[in-house]
């Protein structure tokens, strides 16, 4: 009995969504929640969240730890790579100087890039030292709960 292709990959890609949603991530599908999203004042942490089982499987996990700390970023989000094209292309938009790289992360502050942690920097690591990188610019850039 074959498993059809597409069926396993749409459940990768259900369970990859879910797992970022459920620790509090809000999906941006669109380039207009995207431009919504990034308008917002305080800090807003975009997770570029991708099916790549290795650096997602680090990615993720590293994502809902994060943002259990002293300070954190005001607004969590995501978009997904490979899966909504328009709304990823125009998030990358604002990540000037770096090229497109996922899963990675990126921190702005009132709509203003600021900095991303990338995929060479998640991929062979272990999801405590990304949470660390992570919660070293949440230290330096946003407000104590």
């Amino acid at each position: 009995m074959s498993m059809d292709f597409n069926f396993l990959m749409n459940d990768v890609v259900r369970q990859a969504r879910q797992e970022i949603t459920t620790a509090g991530y809000k999906e941006l599908t669109t380039p207009e929640d995207v431009e919504d999203a990034f308008a917002q004042k305080g800090t807003t942490l975009v997770m570029i969240n991708s099916v790549c089982g290795c650096a997602g499987g680090i990615a993720r996990p590293a994502a809902a730890h994060s943002v259990h700390y002293d300070k954190r970023p005001d607004h969590l989000v995501t978009v997904f790579a490979g899966q909504d094209k328009d709304a990823t292309e125009k998030a990358r938009d604002f990540f000037e100087g770096y090229p497109p790289s996922s899963p990675s992360f990126a921190l702005l502050k009132d709509g203003e890039f600021i900095t991303m942690v990338e995929r060479h920097e998640i991929e062979g690591h272990d999801p405590m030292s990304v949470v660390n990188k992570l919660q070293g610019y949440f230290d330096q850039y946003c407000e104590e709960l």
